[in-house]
């Protein structure tokens, strides 16, 4: 007869394999998705760790490069007669006018924001990857990938009005020669997010722009971490050791580099259908064709690519830090050894 033990690890789902293992001997893997006793024992859920560590290494990895973050959100935006040209400049000018406050703009909603998107994210990952592997199995690229594009998704569906509304706190009080703008001055979180929602059709105001939003990101996310994956795999040595924080870091931050120059036209968009509720921006399209369209004709093809500088500038040192802290942190919940090398 089979004991109890034999039972139970056949009914796990895939994904709970290697942290039900490893918890023998790191203590509890904080898995709350089974319990002996559920009634749904193959519903997966994502390790609590996961989502614990997703958000604190959100979080960090926004507030490190803030101000560039705020700096190619205007560039993104901004018509052909540009106030704001090139990356040193621009931060000198933001600084000139704003001050520190000004290189922290729409950080605090972007924390908010990216705390519960990297959260879900990140466990999302977790949970598909389990849902995607076969008998406890590594997965390979492809599946990776559909693992990866689906987090995206989930990630962006539940905290898309957030985005928007930091996306409008961003560029309202930059010189952008706005009659709706009063320079160095923010309406706040909450009054930004009612005045969308009263002037701009309610919930539907909240998620403009979702299509090309997902349609950015799910390819974004999805090479973003089967490039991370692959290169923490091409650097785990003959011993099965993967590698240390900082290698992590790096791992993290080419990857980053890589997703995020494969889809940044499609960010461009995004942000373009964010901002198309301000009148005085002169962005008078109500479809992603017909913003495509309109951005080439006006802008030529350099316009997708306006403010990919700074963002390459940012994303390197962002995702680098979001996978170094999400790894540490969870390994440290969970109770696994770190290496900072």
């Amino acid at each position: 007869m089979m004991d109890a033990t034999t039972a139970t690890s056949r009914t796990l789902p895939s994904a709970l394999h290697h942290a039900s293992s490893s918890s023998k001997s790191a203590g509890p893997s904080w898995i709350v998705s089974w319990t002996r006793n559920s009634p749904l024992p193959l519903f997966p859920i994502p390790p609590a760790s996961a989502f614990v560590a997703g958000a604190i290494a959100g979080a960090a990895s926004r507030t490190v490069v803030s101000p560039l973050e705020r700096l190619k959100i205007i560039l993104q935006v901004q018509g052909p007669k540009a106030q704001y040209k090139g990356v040193l400049p621009s931060l000198a000018k933001m600084w000139r006018e704003e001050g520190f406050r000004g290189y922290m703009r729409g950080n605090g909603i972007n924390c908010v924001r990216i705390a519960p998107y990297s959260a879900v994210q990140f466990s999302s990952y977790e949970l598909f990857k389990g849902v995607l592997a076969s008998n406890g199995a590594e997965i390979d690229t492809p599946r990776r990938l559909v693992a990866g594009s689906l987090a995206g998704i989930c990630s962006v569906i539940s905290t898309y009005p957030l985005d928007l509304v930091r996306s409008r706190l961003s560029i309202e009080s930059a010189s952008l020669g706005l009659a709706e703008q009063k320079l160095g001055k923010s309406t706040g979180i909450m009054k930004m997010t009612a005045k969308v929602f009263r002037e701009e059709g309610g919930i539907r105001g909240l998620y403009r722009g979702l299509t090309p939003t997902a349609l950015g990101v799910a390819p974004y996310v999805a090479i973003n971490f089967a490039s991370y994956e692959i290169f923490k795999i091409y650097l785990t040595t003959s011993d099965g050791s993967p590698p240390g924080t900082a290698m992590k870091l790096c791992c993290g931050a080419l990857a980053g580099s890589i997703s995020q120059t494969l889809t940044y036209p499609l960010d461009v968009l995004r942000r373009r259908m964010q901002v198309a509720g301000l009148r005085s921006m002169g962005y008078g399209y109500n479809t992603t064709w017909e913003a495509v369209m309109q951005l080439v004709r006006t802008e030529g093809v350099r316009g997708l690519y306006k403010g990919i500088i700074p963002n390459l500038l940012k994303v390197g040192p962002s995702i680098g830090t979001s996978f170094a802290v999400y790894e540490w942190v969870k390994d440290l919940i969970d109770g696994e050894p770190r290496r900072l090398v």
